[in-house]
């Protein structure tokens, strides 16, 4: 993983929220940025990969699970500023609802746990902002019959 400290520019990511059997994988970060906190899964998009490619390689690449994607459940800016004011991270996050396809989480050197949960069931963790909002509107997809 490269530095992406004081960028140029923001870079595009993406995340899902995998949805298997009524629960929603959550991960709990490893690592800055976000370290200790539960999100999703996901990361930076690269350059000629299509967004639906870059979230089943970054699943992948995190979990080891096969996943489908449906449709986008959100979208979330991360920006961070240091004492002086500038910009030390910038993301612009898409958010996708996914169908899990296959495999058992298997975690890689960025995530600290993997847990299914109900979606009721993340309140009261450390959480990503607007990860509770981004989980309803990814169930809300699923049950639409997208």
């Amino acid at each position: 993983m490269t530095d992406r400290s004081y960028p140029e520019r923001p870079y595009l990511a993406v995340s899902a929220a995998i949805i298997r059997d009524g629960h929603v994988l959550i991960v709990r970060r490893a690592r800055s940025p976000a370290e200790g906190l539960y999100t999703l899964p996901g990361g930076v998009v690269e350059a000629g990969e299509t967004l639906h490619d870059a979230l089943c390689r970054e699943v992948r690449e995190e979990t080891g699970l096969t996943i489908e994607p449906v449709a986008q459940a959100g979208e979330r800016e991360v920006i961070a500023r240091d004492a002086a004011g500038r910009v030390s991270r910038h993301f612009v996050i898409l958010a996708f609802v996914a169908r899990w396809v296959a495999g058992e989480p298997k975690l890689n050197a960025e995530l600290a746990e993997a847990r299914w949960l109900r979606p009721a069931e993340i309140k009261g963790l450390r959480t990503t902002e607007g990860l509770a909002e981004i989980v309803a509107n990814a169930f809300e997809h699923m049950e639409g019959g997208e």
